[in-house]
């Protein structure tokens, strides 16, 4: 069968993210578009374009391109800190050359998005939209998987953010690079191959959004960047890694907790973004304490507006006393506020104070993420408490295996 004849057998429905989808970069890197809505909302669908013939006998992996450094290349092919021009043909500009390899693994589609995967450009629109896509791709029949390449600097936030809101339990692995194409150095054919071979073995079904580097995974939830340039750079803090992709050996040594809903309606998040639009997503925004730290952030925020705060405190959360003072003001004004720490370890556990929810171990920079979702589909702050201490903060729970 064509590549043409695959897609024609597939069903898959005309096209996808465009810059017309909630605030999407006006730079045009997807298919033709084709958007309808209903009371607002975007209907997103997607046609992947296949990469080679199917072969029935393989699973079907959608890779869905949000670009990042492995989308770019360099001044020369040494110079990884410069950057020069996209690569025009974006991600399959990384994988067609894994062929015939990748051929041997699974069936290989790629749709295209306008997200660029930089840090400094990407909104909370890319992200809406990032997750709408993967959803919509998940949905087609017989996709058994989908694999996102991204910018690493935001890369554990766009995991952690997937991992909140994609709706389908089937595999969804996140990756990247942290040295462009065409470099000597450059990390992103294995990065890629590994990630795609690993979603094809469906052995993280139900493990929500992985991100793998280095041929090591890790959950979205707990998955942090170390450092700015290393290629080791990304690990599981506390945790560690879930698993590794050696060759053909997928190795999966723990899961994350929610794997004990697997099958269940309960495994699903509360946040399904086919019920919002973007625009309804609130700005939240993150706080540091440090010594002397000025109350002037939080106070203009919540001039501005803001009804959620991340503090990202010293210790297991601490912020300055003139600081503690703007946040029980901006408290009786209804703002709700997260207590997190810097330290990238433990930190404040929830107590109950009002108007004040401890985030544990969880970065603040997803503590941000959490809470923005929070604030989208509850106006209730004990019910955003409640989802932070059990979506956001997961224990594994023997009785679950004695339902």
């Amino acid at each position: 069968m064509t590549p043409a004849a695959a897609v024609a057998a597939a069903g898959v429905a005309l096209a996808v993210l465009s810059a017309s989808t909630a605030g999407a970069s006006t730079a045009s890197r997807s298919a033709p578009a084709g958007v309808s809505t209903s009371a607002g909302i975007p209907k997103v669908t997607v046609r992947p374009v296949p990469l080679a013939d199917r072969n029935p006998k393989l699973p079907d992996i959608v890779v869905v391109d949000a670009g990042g450094t492995i989308t770019s290349t360099a001044a020369d092919r040494i110079s990884y800190l410069h950057y020069g021009p996209a690569l025009p043909d974006g991600v399959r500009g990384v994988l067609k050359p894994l062929y015939p390899e990748l051929g041997k693994v699974a069936n290989v589609s790629v749709v295209r998005t306008d997200i660029t995967g930089s840090s400094s450009q990407t909104s909370t629109e890319n992200m809406y939209d990032l997750s709408r896509t993967v959803d919509a791709a998940l949905a087609l029949p017989g996709i058994d998987g989908v694999v996102v390449n991204s910018g690493t600097n935001v890369l554990e936030e766009d995991a952690y953010y997937l991992d909140l809101t994609v709706r389908s339990d089937k595999p969804v692995v996140i990756s990247g690079s942290m040295h462009q194409s065409k470099t000597f150095t450059t990390d992103g054919a294995t990065n890629m191959f590994s990630s795609i071979r690993l979603a094809a073995s469906s052995k993280t079904t139900c493990y929500g959004t992985v991100m793998l580097m280095n041929d090591q995974f890790f959950a979205a939830r707990e998955v942090t960047k170390t450092d700015g340039y290393r290629m080791d750079t990304f690990g599981g803090g506390n945790y560690g890694a879930l698993g590794v992709v050696n060759e053909d050996h997928v190795r999966t040594m723990r899961a994350p907790a929610r794997v004990m809903e697997c099958g269940r309606t309960s495994w699903k998040t509360p946040f399904d973004l086919s019920k919002k639009k973007a625009t309804d997503l609130p700005p939240v925004d993150i706080v540091s304490g440090y010594i002397g730290s000025s109350p002037a952030p939080i106070d203009a925020l919540v001039a501005a507006g803001n009804k959620g705060i991340v503090t990202s405190g010293h210790g297991p959360g601490g912020i300055s006393t003139a600081q503690s003072a703007a946040e029980a003001k901006a408290i009786k004004k209804g703002v709700l506020f997260v207590s997190a720490t810097r330290t990238g370890g433990e930190g404040t556990y929830d107590d109950g104070t009002p108007g004040v929810i401890g985030a544990a171990d969880l970065a603040p920079q997803k503590a941000r993420i959490l809470l923005q979702l929070g604030l989208t589909f509850s106006d209730k702050q004990e019910r955003i408490r409640k989802w932070f201490t059990t979506i956001g903060d997961p224990e594994f729970d023997m009785s679950a295996f004695r339902r």
